[in-house]
């Protein structure tokens, strides 16, 4: 492990990394993969893109990064995330090369209305056949900023985050459970207790409206046994419980970087952002020597992503 200011380049760094392994796994089927298993950084794949090429998992993580190294203020990340939003799907901001990959409809629509004048925390579909994981994959630097809100403040604004594109109750849970336990994670626990903990810091204010009656959705989780479950128990589609359900499968089942992210990108289907989601929360616990140097040298705009962890960790420290 790691001291907590590297632990923002080990987690920006292995997020993308995770990411840039899984975009040539995108929309494969499992059995295809488990015949030609990812092993090391490639291209071709899906999108047919350049070995280190990153997706909007990146992309939009980069966009609340570069937020947060502006303010602390609630309101103004909130503002500014949405703007940068938008200049990624318009303008190409915070692309591998110049375009948005992997862009989904759910998140374009919001980004959609945020150009036509929707506040921030509206734009996002909220209706219940909408809850993919585009919320879930980018919300890592929140995790970086904890010391500067209460607990309850910092789930606040995840929320608020995650409804810019998501906003039914299924997705805040989700992003709510998620951040609970990366902040176990960065905090220094070990990830079956950062698992455990993080459950128990949140699962009380999930038995109350308006998340009770989506909590079953969640129980594989809450129970605390998901560790346990054979690979062909999880599944690794683009919904947001089987995307939180196998990045933290994949935590609990391996002990160093390296593994967890492959064993993320072998279950295929939307293996880019559940590779990313892993990619993050092992980094920020195995820190940035765990991440293999060659993988990292590959990555697309490496100084730009290394610059952008620098700043932040300014920004934190200067704001401490």
């Amino acid at each position: 492990m790691t001291e907590n200011n590297s632990k923002i380049k080990a987690g920006l760094v292995g997020l993308c990394v995770g990411d840039a392994l899984g975009l040539p796994a995108k929309s494969q089927y499992r059995e295809y993969i488990e015949n030609n298993p990812i092993i090391t950084m490639q291209g071709g794949g899906t999108h047919d893109q350049k070995p280190g090429t990153w997706s909007d998992s990146s992309s939009l993580t980069f966009c609340l990064a570069e937020a947060l190294c502006i303010t602390r203020e609630p309101e103004e990340i909130l503002e500014i995330t949405a703007r940068k939003f938008c200049d990624w799907y318009f303008m190409g901001y915070w692309t591998a090369h110049g375009k948005p990959i992997d862009l989904a409809f759910t998140t374009g629509q919001a980004i959609y209305n945020l150009s036509k004048g929707k506040p921030p925390t509206e734009a996002g579909n909220k209706t219940d056949g909408n809850n993919s994981n585009g919320a879930l994959m980018r919300l890592l630097p929140l995790v970086f900023c904890h010391s500067f809100f209460e607990f309850d403040e910092l789930i606040k604004l995840t929320y608020d985050v995650s409804s810019i594109t998501h906003g039914h109750e299924i997705n805040l849970m989700g992003c709510g459970l998620y951040m609970s336990i990366a902040l176990s994670l960065f905090e220094g626990n070990p990830p079956e207790k950062a698992y455990r903990e993080g459950i128990q810091r949140v699962k009380e204010r999930y038995k109350e409206p308006p998340f009770v009656s989506e909590r079953k959705e969640y129980q594989r989780i809450i129970d605390g046994q998901l560790g346990g479950l054979n690979v062909d128990d999880i599944k690794s589609h683009a919904y947001i419980v089987s995307t939180l359900e196998a990045a933290l499968w994949c935590l609990l089942n391996t002990d160093n970087y390296r593994d967890a992210v492959l064993k993320a990108v072998n279950l295929a289907e939307d293996a880019d952002h559940v590779a990313s989601i892993t990619g993050g929360l092992a980094g920020i616990y195995y820190g940035f020597e765990s991440i293999p140097t060659d993988w990292i040298n590959q990555l697309a705009k490496k100084n730009n992503i290394l610059d952008l962890a620098h700043r932040l960790e300014v920004a934190i420290n200067s704001k401490s």
